[in-house]
């Protein structure tokens, strides 16, 4: 498997990152597998040549970290082959202060990650949303420290406005600060919106995207029928996988009449091609220039089999231009 750079920096990263989320404990999200099933998938990643695993302590309330950092050591006992990412941000009780960015819990959150991940440092530390409660400032400089004192070497970010972002990242060059190297948004198919502002402000200031749901939690798949959109607004569909049935976020991210027109789309070209509609959609997001590594999950070895076979698959201008003339703009969604 052929590396890539993440972003300006010098770090190289397999052109897909395993996520992690989908591991973890069922008692946080029924759809999610624990250790023996999670085992021969993780492996399968592993012998593939993927190095680059992202979490967040949120996932499954710190047994997704737990889960990773056990089944890497497990398949890839040598940390230098691993490029290893976790999160920051989200309530883990209900404590005041065990959330969001403020100085306290950053640097409490990242020696409680790496304890669970059984690491001396994560290669990239992400705030995983913007935190309206507490100042740029406050949340950058604790970011500086975390990455000058050796608990991760690279810092990223998750979704938020552009200019949001930029703000950040000016503050952080006024005052020679560690600087945001990664933007994990959300990009796919049918959710376009980066397209307007953020992925032009990650092209001009060299930093990687690594998109979440680069398949639109399965719906780019082909799997889910028009006529049981209502259904899903019920969340009760036919047939349908636990995560589609149970997942609030994700009925709310899609299912619209054009998503499923640009679906539609998508199997056809895969018909066409003889392969799968996931690795369609795939290499259409692996070909953008900004992308450094979509983040793809991974809950059964087909779908980690077809992202693989994704990274030879080489779309015709034409067809790129069939994908992407549907498309409909969306309110903005994924930032909270």
């Amino acid at each position: 498997m052929n590396d890539v750079r993440l972003g300006h920096t010098g770090l190289r990263v397999s052109p897909l990152c395993l996520g992690m989320m989908t591991y973890g404990s069922r008692k946080w999200r029924e759809w999610v597998l624990e250790e023996d099933e999670a085992r021969p998938l993780v492996k399968r990643a592993v012998e593939a040549g993927i190095n680059f695993y992202d979490t967040a302590d949120i996932y499954s309330l710190g047994e997704s970290e737990v889960l990773t950092g056990k089944l890497l050591r497990e398949f890839q006992p040598r940390r230098e082959e691993l490029v290893i990412a976790t999160k920051v941000f989200n309530p883990m009780s209900d404590a005041p202060n065990d959330r969001g960015l403020s100085r306290k819990h950053i640097l409490s959150s990242i020696d409680a990650s790496l304890k669970r991940l059984g690491v001396d440092y994560v290669d990239l530390y992400q705030i995983h949303r913007f935190d309206k409660n507490t100042s740029i400032e406050e949340t950058c400089e604790a970011l500086d420290v975390v990455v000058r004192s050796g608990k991760a070497l690279y810092i990223g970010a998750s979704s938020m406005y552009a200019w949001q972002f930029l703000k950040m990242l000016d503050y952080q060059r006024a005052n020679s600060l560690a600087r945001f190297v990664t933007m994990q948004n959300h990009y796919n198919l049918v959710y376009r919106e980066e397209e307007r502002e953020m992925i032009p402000l990650c092209l001009d200031q060299g930093i990687g995207c690594i998109p979440w749901s680069p398949l639109a939690r399965g719906f780019l798949t082909g799997t889910r029928r028009r006529e049981d959109k209502e259904s899903q607004q019920n969340k009760i569909v036919a047939g349908a996988t636990a995560r589609a049935r149970t997942d609030d976020f994700g009925h709310k991210l899609y299912y619209r009449d054009a998503d499923f027109d640009i679906v539609d789309r998508v199997v056809e070209i895969a018909a066409h091609r003889n392969v799968k509609p996931a690795q369609v959609a795939l290499a259409w997001i692996l070909a953008k220039p900004a992308v450094s590594a979509p983040i793809i999950g991974a809950s059964k070895p087909g779908h980690l089999e077809d992202a693989l076979a994704a990274l030879t698959l080489k779309l015709t201008d034409d067809e790129i231009k069939q994908l992407e003339e549907l498309y409909e703009p969306h309110p903005v969604l994924g930032h909270s």
